[in-house]
């Protein structure tokens, strides 16, 4: 992760000054998802970091679901995140951990709580305990039952668990300052009732605790030495700080909050991104156009990418707002230096070379990449090609004198240099076939007769190639912040976003290739075979990206 060149953010000073004082003698760091939905791009940056500080430092990092809250939580959502922070090239250390591994522990300490008059059953409901919470400028007003004994709140507590009273009618609260001018210190909630079972622990549990309550003693129990957040969980810390202060944990960590990473055209919120999911808006979780780490698989962006633009963001204390163009610098740069060569016709246009004979197959050898020996694969050269209609041209114009024109000449890539005649039109004026002359001699060299083709035009043979469409993805959101100030977010999805071209023809070496591994088609962009295509019968390409910030291009 670390650059020896780049200075230390604060998070590595810190870390650095711990174990120079022997504060610590091992980093120890988590990440840790609530199993609430996909993850995406921001818990990418997350990931970089906590995994990243524990291999640059020596020490380990866990991968910890923060399984509390069984109502949003399942075990499709687990396996997800799992996926994805394997497909990012890390590996935690251990198993994998839960909130749930440690309910009893959590319970047992909730009791100790009230043993200590630290904690206490209220049954105000949860719109009396809004009334009573005050507000930023006005403290709080004490519940009714925030004296009640010890004997009566474990009574009750115990009653809770047992399933033995009504959902919302109890909540076990700490006993803090309901006058505190953090609110998050007003006798907060650490337990609710929830009768639902649990996807791990199943219907032993009537309650559960409360995010606030467990994360830290999570990080407790696992020794974790640096607990990393992002700033929304700032005003929480002294709660946490209060709870592992006032419990005999095993260990007190350290928490420290850095800028989450936002992108524009983009929304980063997993409760809209479900909002997308549920309503249809996209093709699931997992679609190309959201900033999920699943759907940045399933476009063909490659994890060494997100990787690297995740650890080229500042590590800040200020939420940060990025340009999509700045991610994108990063998957063009790693796509070209790694991405396999290919040639796919989005637009098929064919050609009939009159001068070859009937039946003509020629192997022509082709690089599968400009500068790594990745070898060569072969072009089957047939009487019939296709081109992409948009390199014809019905009249020569100087503007475009590298397109293919009659009495005009191109070179195919990698093949020869072709001279079109004349041209074939249906009965509403489309050009549908274009009738050439193959320049002799012309493989890898110029024309005898010194008139040089201006342009070059990839191309792939009628009678060997692979059909197949191509699915082109934009930005989802038309507006830069689609869900900043007042707007709807809803209302700044693009309609536009997906454009899919049907009867492609791609070279016949792309009818194996693998799931998910991007390839520069030539001429066109980097493109992907799509992991589940709506026909099993025809091969769907996922555009990644386009060669350039601009896809109007492939689309005119």
């Amino acid at each position: 992760m670390a650059d020896d060149n780049k200075p230390l953010n604060f998070i590595q000073q810190a870390i650095s000054g711990d174990l120079g004082t022997g504060a610590i003698t091992k980093i120890v760091t988590r990440f840790p998802p609530e199993p609430n939905g996909y993850l995406h791009i921001g818990h990418a940056k997350s990931i970089c970091l906590n995994f990243g500080l524990a291999q640059q430092f020596g020490g380990n990092c866990h991968l910890r679901f923060d399984d509390t809250n069984p109502e949003k939580e399942s075990e499709e959502y687990v396996q997800a995140i799992i996926k994805d922070v394997q497909w990012l090239g890390f590996q935690w250390h251990g198993e994998v951990r839960y909130a749930s591994d440690y309910f009893d522990q959590f319970y047992a300490w909730a009791q100790h709580l009230v043993c200590e008059k630290k904690a206490y059953v209220c049954q105000l409901s949860s719109e009396e305990m809004r009334k009573n919470r005050g507000t930023l400028t006005a403290p709080g007003t004490n519940s009714p039952f925030r004296e009640s004994s010890v004997e009566e709140s474990l009574e009750l507590l115990e009653k809770m668990k047992d399933g033995d009273v009504a959902e919302g009618s109890m909540t076990l609260r700490a006993k803090i300052d309901m006058a505190s001018p953090n609110i998050s210190l007003r006798d907060p909630v650490m337990y609710r009732i929830k009768k639902m079972p649990h996807h791990r622990a199943g219907d032993k549990w009537n309650i559960y605790p409360a995010y606030d309550f467990a994360h830290c003693l999570e990080d407790a129990i696992e020794g974790i030495s640096h607990s990393v957040c992002t700033l929304e969980f700032t005003s929480n810390r002294p709660l946490y700080d209060w709870f592992i202060n006032s419990l005999p944990v095993p260990s007190k960590p350290r928490q420290f909050e850095f800028g989450r990473l936002n992108l524009n055209y983009s929304v980063t919120s997993k409760r809209k991104l479900k909002q997308l999911v549920d309503g249809n808006y996209v093709d699931g979780w997992d679609d190309p156009r959201l900033p999920t780490i699943s759907g940045l698989r399933r476009r063909g962006v490659p994890a060494v990418a997100v990787r690297n633009f995740c650890d080229s963001l500042a590590v800040a204390k200020t939420d940060g707002l990025v340009d999509l163009s700045q991610f994108e610098f990063f998957i063009r740069d790693e796509l070209n230096k790694n991405a396999p060569r290919a040639m796919a016709v989005l637009h098929p246009l064919k050609v009939v070379i009159t001068n070859l004979p009937e039946g003509h197959l020629e192997q022509l050898p082709a690089p599968c990449h400009h500068e790594l020996q990745l070898g060569d694969r072969n072009l089957p050269f047939t009487r019939e090609i296709y081109i992409d209609a948009n390199d014809f041209k019905e009249e020569y114009s100087k503007k475009l004198n590298k397109k293919l024109s009659p009495g005009r000449r191109v070179r195919l890539r990698h093949c020869y240099v072709i001279e079109a005649d004349d041209y074939l039109k249906n009965e509403t004026g489309d050009v549908i076939q274009v009738n050439a002359t193959l320049v002799s001699e012309t493989l890898g060299k110029d024309p005898i007769d010194g008139i040089k083709p201006k342009g070059v035009v990839h191309w792939v043979s009628a009678t060997n190639c692979v059909d197949c469409d191509v699915y082109l993805y934009d930005r989802l959101f038309s507006d830069p912040l689609p869900d900043s100030g007042d707007k709807d977010f809803l209302e700044m999805i693009e309609k536009e976003s997906l454009k899919i071209l049907t009867n492609c023809k791609a070279e016949r070496s792309l009818a194996d290739v693998e799931i998910g591994v991007p390839y520069q088609f030539e001429r066109e962009g980097y493109f992907c075979k799509d992991s589940h295509s709506g026909d099993s019968k025809k091969i769907v390409f996922n555009q990644t990206i386009a060669l350039r910030s601009s896809w109007t291009d492939i689309l005119s």
